[in-house]
């Protein structure tokens, strides 16, 4: 097993990267009041509207945000420009902040992460039973010095995955030894993407953000069927759920290791894996292996 960790180059393009520059604040309508006579600088988006929004679904926006942990029982999303949140007052600006916190956006985390806490703005920071929690927004994230952002965002990005690997085997085939146990600069490749890459060989489809009926019309073109029996090099395991819809896929390359990757984001490496994790992992689905087959004249 290895340890693989980012480079320098790939942290300071996650650091420009990590906080959009525009501002979301999720609410509550009965929390608007607070701000009635600031809501002419802002956009009052309806959520439902909001996770609509061709703009607003942008994986670079829902990787920061984390949409998919945010409350369901927000009313509305503000936009607004990145200097809005610094023009109210400390009180109406730990209102909206603390409500961040309580319906689970992403863009926060532990003080502790911040290696000088004298640093960050106290108006941003919030007792929780879990300990004391930064709301990062665009502008005081930017003020911070880089050395302090870097760091934190460095233990940030620790937290999504164990970043331990198995090394490449010599044998691994050229194109997927260029991206094994390396992290991208880019958010959007996922687990799908990353393994119809391993089965076609182009490497612009390991940079997509692909869904399950994507994924299997590619396995059909390159000829890739369902199988049975002992798991081969080349093969693609998935595991599927009640509706036989796809939750997780890796591409096998031999003596028990696949190519694999596990999220969205950028905290989320290409890596070697044994065959047993993603078992353990993903044992409450129906695995089901897919085989490429010569095609009949």
């Amino acid at each position: 097993m290895v340890e693989i960790v980012p480079t320098k180059e790939q942290i300071k393009s996650w650091m420009k990267e990590f906080v959009p520059k525009k501002d979301f604040f999720f609410v509550k309508e009965k929390d608007l009041p607070t701000f009635n006579h600031h809501l002419n600088e802002v956009l009052l988006i309806p959520s439902d509207e909001f996770f609509r929004h061709p703009s607003y679904r942008q994986v670079e926006l829902s990787n920061s945000y984390t949409y998919w942990n945010i409350s369901k029982d927000v009313d509305y999303v503000i936009a607004a420009h990145s200097s809005w949140i610094e023009n109210l007052n400390k009180e109406k600006k730990r209102v909206i902040l603390n409500n961040q916190i309580k319906v689970n956006r992403g863009l926060i985390m532990p003080l502790s992460y911040f290696i000088d806490e004298t640093l960050v703005p106290e108006e941003y920071i919030f007792e929780e039973t879990e300990g004391e929690l930064v709301v990062i927004q665009h502008d005081m994230w930017n003020a911070l010095p880089e050395g302090i952002r870097e760091s934190a965002l460095l233990e940030y990005a620790r937290q999504w995955e164990d970043w331990s690997c198995y090394e490449t085997p010599d044998a691994t085939d050229n194109h997927i030894s260029r991206y094994a146990n390396h992290f991208s600069t880019l958010s959007g490749s996922n687990c799908l993407s990353t393994t119809l890459f391993a089965v076609t060989k182009q490497e612009w489809i390991i940079k997509e953000w692909m869904h399950p009926a994507t994924f299997s019309n590619g396995l059909k073109i390159a000829n890739y069927t369902l199988t049975s029996g002992k798991i081969q090099c080349g093969d693609v395991i998935t595991w599927v759920n009640e509706n036989n819809s796809i939750q997780h896929a890796a591409y096998y390359i031999g003596n028990d290791l696949v190519f694999n990757k596990n999220g969205q984001t950028f905290f989320n490496p290409w890596k070697i894996v044994h065959i047993d994790q993603l078992n353990e992992q993903w044992n409450q689905y129906t695995k089901k292996i897919y085989r490429k087959h010569k095609k009949t004249p």
